[in-house]
């Protein structure tokens, strides 16, 4: 049986963070039922480990069960399936906004443009290799701290800003 203050608690503190956990996952399947597998199988590692979580950065601590849940679930198809290709409907301007920008303007040119730019952000950042991709997307459209990736990640916060310099001068490549 499920306690219910332990249910209570896990929707209280984890849920708010599925979006994020979502498009983690999105950006590192690169698509989007695949994407959903992992976030649905990290929800139910992170519900079954919760009693084990004691810290104050729910958001922190469930990015890297869907990271680890993706590596997982990577070496488990990698060799099944390869790299899965852009899935338009997951990056699509309306469940990525990448830019953050307000879209009040609706002249149907300006939209049009906003949106190929989107798209061409979008494909540079899927041709990024899945190093360079998960900081860029941890720190750029999460908007997490170097300390709170380099704690998803694992890594030294030297590298995390190593990887964020490579990885942009390599995505600006790529738009080039």
């Amino acid at each position: 049986m499920i306690d219910a203050t332990k249910n209570e608690r896990f929707r209280a503190t984890v849920m708010p963070h599925l979006n994020s956990a979502f498009n983690l996952a999105s950006w590192l399947t690169r698509n989007s039922q695949d994407a959903e597998d992992v976030a649905q199988e990290a929800y139910l590692r992170a519900f079954k480990f919760f009693d084990g979580f004691h810290g104050d950065d729910a958001r922190s601590w469930l990015l890297t069960i869907v990271r680890n849940t993706f590596y997982t679930w990577y070496q488990e198809n990698h060799g099944q399936r390869g790299n899965a290709l852009f899935d338009e409907e997951i990056h699509s301007l309306e469940a990525t906004d990448v830019a953050g920008m307000e879209h009040a303007d609706t002249n149907p040119e300006t939209l049009l443009v906003h949106k190929d730019s989107e798209r061409v952000l979008q494909q540079g950042l899927n041709a990024l290799p899945l190093e360079f991709r998960e900081v860029m997307v941890l720190r750029e459209l999460e908007d997490l701290s170097y300390k709170q990736i380099a704690s998803i990640i694992g890594i030294p916060i030297g590298t995390v800003m190593s990887r964020l310099g490579r990885g942009r001068k390599l995505l600006a490549k790529i738009l080039a």
